[in-house]
């Protein structure tokens, strides 16, 4: 039976790598959405993109719906060129390749005993970075950064060149060691650390990271609250693994709410160690509908991006009221008919929200109702946390429509390339 063409796009082969046309189409079997695509010397290709929990028109409503001649300038292997769709919000910067795991999902290549950039190379890429990404959201990465012993230094360098948010991404076990070196990276001004964090029982840990760290990441959490770095914890979610823990994670963010201001879900992508095809994807619209149903949260309180594409995120703010309740401020209904933000609205937003720490004695409110103006917008910015997610892609289900608008940049030998194109790794079909 024929499907029902919706859209048509291109993407790009995932045994080659090289661009292709490719479809949306709907599944007349009632299985959803799938980006289907066909390669002239490896056949054809199709993976689920959305999965019906959610209304798709209602959901991509706001995407400006891109021409032929826009796409055909953007390919899988690309850097922000002048057909680029939407400006800079964040850069990744990796400082190292070293680390000190060996995560089989994740998608950098890190190991031990690589040779890692000098701290004059990595300030000269600063300077590249905040001026061709107008003063981004900078993220340190890896590897681990934390093993660089010089790493507040760096931090410190990028605020003084006008970088007004600095993140680390970490597995926090250093973070949890040395407490020395956490009160040096606040006195440098480190804002957020990205601490990945993928449920609340070691066994998940042993499985997704290799060994048992809960105790690890509370730990490095008690150290940042101490030195006033707020955490946002970064779940990497696999189906069969811990897609159950979505609600233990919120809990778990609720009760060490303000230390971590914000939750952000990465369903797995298969690429870098974990190049497989993903018959167990799982799509943007099924987590929403996971983190519903476990985390008692209404989805209509969940919103696209305005930034990058709708299909690569969705986003929620919820003041935390008496007893750990989430009072969402945010609705879909509202939110949904505002214009695209660009990429510098976008980096005040999530810089507003993912930092600073809730005064200790301020009366936490029942719900919005009685809460006078000054209240409100304290609790906003405050008070508030944020529950996202950021549905990366890889080389199966790569819309080049996405990867255009894309406001999350790598830096590399002087370009600012887009995260899913940086990263982008042929498929595993054994």
């Amino acid at each position: 039976m024929k499907n029902d063409l919706y859209k048509k796009i291109f993407s790009v082969c995932p045994v080659c790598l090289k661009k292709v046309p490719a479809v949306l189409e709907r599944s007349n079997d009632g299985q959803g959405i799938f980006l289907n695509k066909s390669c002239s010397e490896h056949g054809d290709f199709s993976v689920p993109v959305w999965k019906d929990y959610f209304d798709f028109d209602e959901w991509t409503a706001g995407e400006e719906v891109l021409n032929e001649d826009e796409e055909l300038h953007c390919c899988g292997n690309c850097h922000v060129c002048d057909y680029h769709l939407q400006g800079c919000c964040c850069v990744i910067l990796e400082v190292t390749k070293n680390c000190n795991l060996r995560c089989p999902y994740c998608f950098a290549y890190g190991g031990e005993n690589v040779d890692t950039p000098s701290i004059d190379k990595l300030k000269g890429d600063i300077d590249i970075i905040a001026k061709k990404g107008e003063n981004p959201l900078l993220q340190l990465s890896g590897g681990e950064p934390t093993l660089r012993d010089d790493l507040p230094q760096l931090v410190l360098y990028a605020k003084k060149k006008g970088i007004n948010y600095v993140q680390i991404n970490s597995n926090g076990i250093r973070l949890a060691e040395d407490e020395a070196f956490v009160k040096n990276l606040s006195e440098a001004g480190l804002d957020i650390v990205f601490l990945q964090f993928d449920g609340t029982d070691d066994e998940i840990f042993k499985k997704l990271r290799g060994r048992e760290l809960l105790s690890i990441k509370e730990k490095a959490i008690e150290n940042c609250k101490k030195y006033g770095i707020s955490v946002t914890l970064v779940p990497t979610i696999v189906k069969g693994i811990n897609d159950g823990a979505l609600g233990d994670i919120i809990d778990f963010a609720v009760r060490h709410f303000p230390a971590v201001k914000a939750v952000h879900f990465q369903p797995v992508t298969y690429l870098g160690r974990y190049p497989v095809s993903g018959k167990d994807r799982i799509t943007l619209d099924e987590l929403m509908y996971m983190l519903c149903n476990q985390a008692g949260i209404d989805g209509i309180s969940l919103l696209p991006s305005r930034c990058d594409h709708a299909l690569c995120e969705f986003h929620g703010t919820f003041i935390v009221g008496k007893g750990g309740k989430l009072i969402p401020t945010s609705n879909r209904n509202f939110f949904a008919k505002k214009k695209r933000s660009s990429a510098s609205e976008n980096r005040e937003f999530v810089a507003s929200h993912w930092t600073g720490n809730a005064e200790k004695n301020i009366k936490t409110p029942e719900d919005l109702e009685g809460m006078d103006f000054d209240s409100f917008i304290y609790y906003m910015k405050n008070g508030s946390m944020t529950i996202s997610a950021m549905a990366f892609q890889d080389a199966m289900n790569l819309n080049l429509e996405r990867l255009a608008r894309c406001s999350l940049l790598v830096y590399e030998n002087g370009k600012l390339i887009p995260f899913c194109g940086k990263y982008l790794t042929t498929a595993d079909f054994v």
